[in-house]
């Protein structure tokens, strides 16, 4: 079926093409990048709920830990503890800015097989660790694989699907984060019991979607754009062709290349961003990132079995209740794989906010009222809690959790697009680990005050969606400027043309 396509000059023209075998198992084998990142988020609160893995690196939070009547809100506050799992999206933050520069240099198929090279070494030392700076070594290059991956699978997948299924195709990255994070948590769940190596096994099961990326990214094709890109325009059409099944292409690749060329005249991708025109995308792709964290999401995926500790879960228990809420992002995943080509972007993000916001008000009212420091929930209050956990982990599976990575990869254009997205990445990193370093201090200070913090900011969260965010279903990602940016009552104010762009940097120039 073709695709629709509004050109610059309002002519439709059609995308021929059909999803293809081959399209399909690129973006499966692409996927596991993200996989390979849920499984990150996932397996750290596990392990570091583990007695074995506290009693060899942090006996302080073990001995803790262990006291009958140690405040509840403060018993895993332990800055170090914190650094095993922060640590990765540090490095994640400064090897995306690397990753972005070879993923333009050298294209999204060498990034990806860097990417799996850094996961299998940190899998390594982390699983072998000897002692906790082996550990965050080994977290550090998992990071430094987050990075590359994080950079160039959503960019993959945009730039390898066809226009009408481009927002699903890009969500099985966010779809591949999910099952990663309910696998952590199966394994979390099975090795708990196996002493004292049970956070070994968790640690190195890891390596098994490191290798299935790290073979599948020699059997994956290189993106049409990022050969245009680079100057190979024959190997481009070829590759256009092969993916779309259909030898007839002309249209796509005549606007692959009039962006290539657009972008061949930008020598330093990271001052053309600075530019007016630059803007929208930049500002949109930086702020759904750091909005994305600030939605309290991972601090509840890394932390689930401690905070259900926290509410009066023994360990068995609150890693079977982190294993429920990982089903249920799973699922809610599919949801948006299906709705956000339909439904759009917009109404997705919406919806969540307002979920999402009565589900950190509830949590945060319940804790605030009947938990204090050295008692437990009732029950049933506990039971309720992981309840109102699963209603926002639904909420934000199927919105600000996919959409977070599909909107910056589908809004810059190629000249600025993959260090825009170096930037979105970076942001996400940064914040991350604000989060996941600060997390159970702020807990301990903060107490149920925390889901408070978080619901406030989903409430501005709502209202940038609101005024400033446009819907970009269906809009082909090359013709974003005329068909997006420039019709936004507010950004269409940065969307000046290159003439005019250069006449208001140099007044001078311009004629009286």
């Amino acid at each position: 079926m073709p695709a629709v396509v509004v050109g610059a000059s309002g002519e439709t023209p059609e995308f021929e093409g059909r999803t293809t075998i081959y399209v399909i198992v690129c973006v499966i084998i692409a996927a596991f990048g993200g996989l390979m990142f849920g499984y990150d988020i996932g397996i750290s609160g596990g392990v570091t709920a583990m007695d074995d893995f506290l009693k060899k690196f942090f006996p302080a939070v073990y001995q803790r830990k262990q006291h009958a009547h140690e405040n509840n809100y403060c018993k895993y506050d332990n800055q170090y503890l914190q650094l095993f799992t922060s640590s990765l999206y540090l490095a994640a933050l400064v090897a995306s800015f690397a990753a972005s520069r070879v993923c333009s240099k050298a294209g999204r198929k060498p990034t990806i097989q860097i990417a799996s090279v850094f996961f299998l070494a940190g899998v390594i030392l982390t699983a072998g660790g000897l002692n906790i700076e082996m550990v965050i070594i080994g977290r550090i290059l998992l990071g430094f694989g987050v990075g590359f991956a994080n950079q160039a699978v959503p960019l993959f997948l945009s730039e390898i699907a066809p226009v009408q299924h481009r927002g699903a195709v890009n969500i099985l990255f966010q779809l591949f984060v999910t099952i990663g994070i309910f696998i952590a948590n199966l394994v979390n769940y099975g090795t708990s019991k196996m002493h004292p190596h049970g956070w070994r096994v968790s640690l190195g099961l890891a390596g098994v979607p490191a290798t299935i990326l790290f073979i599948g990214s020699l059997i994956i094709t290189e993106t049409p754009a990022s050969l245009v890109e680079r100057g190979k325009e024959s190997a481009g059409r070829k590759t256009l062709e092969r993916i779309r099944g259909v030898g007839e292409v002309e249209s796509e690749f005549k606007q692959i290349m009039m962006a290539s060329k657009i972008a061949q005249k930008v020598k330093n991708p990271y001052k053309e961003l600075m530019k007016p025109s630059s803007m929208p995308p930049l500002i949109i792709g930086i702020l759904l990132q750091v909005f994305q964290q600030f939605t309290g999401i991972n601090a509840i995926m890394f932390y689930a079995p401690v905070l259900f500790q926290t509410v009066g879960f023994k360990s068995d228990a609150s890693l079977l209740s982190s294993v429920i809420t990982g089903i249920v992002n799973v699922l809610s995943t599919l949801v948006s794989v299906y709705a956000v080509d339909k439904v759009g972007r917009r109404k997705l993000l919406l919806q969540a906010c307002i979920q999402m916001f009565i589900s950190q008000i509830a949590i945060g009212a319940i804790l605030q009222t009947h938990l204090h420091s050295t008692d437990s929930l009732t029950k049933t209050q506990a039971a309720f809690v992981v309840v109102l956990v699963c209603v926002f982990v639904m909420a934000f599976a199927w919105s600000w959790g996919p959409l977070g990575w599909l909107i910056p990869s589908e809004t810059f254009p190629l000249e600025t697009r993959t260090a825009g997205f170096a930037f979105a990445v970076s942001s996400n990193m940064l914040f991350t680990f604000i989060i996941a370093q600060a997390f159970l201090s702020m807990l301990c200070h903060m107490r149920a005050i925390i889901f408070f913090f978080f619901a406030a900011w989903i409430f501005i969260m709502g209202i940038f969606v609101l005024f400033l965010l446009p819907e970009t279903k269906n809009v082909p990602i090359d013709a974003m400027v005329e068909s997006v940016w420039k019709k936004h009552p507010v950004w269409k104010r940065f969307m000046v043309d290159g003439e005019e762009e250069s006449r208001s940097s140099n007044p001078t120039n311009s004629v009286v």
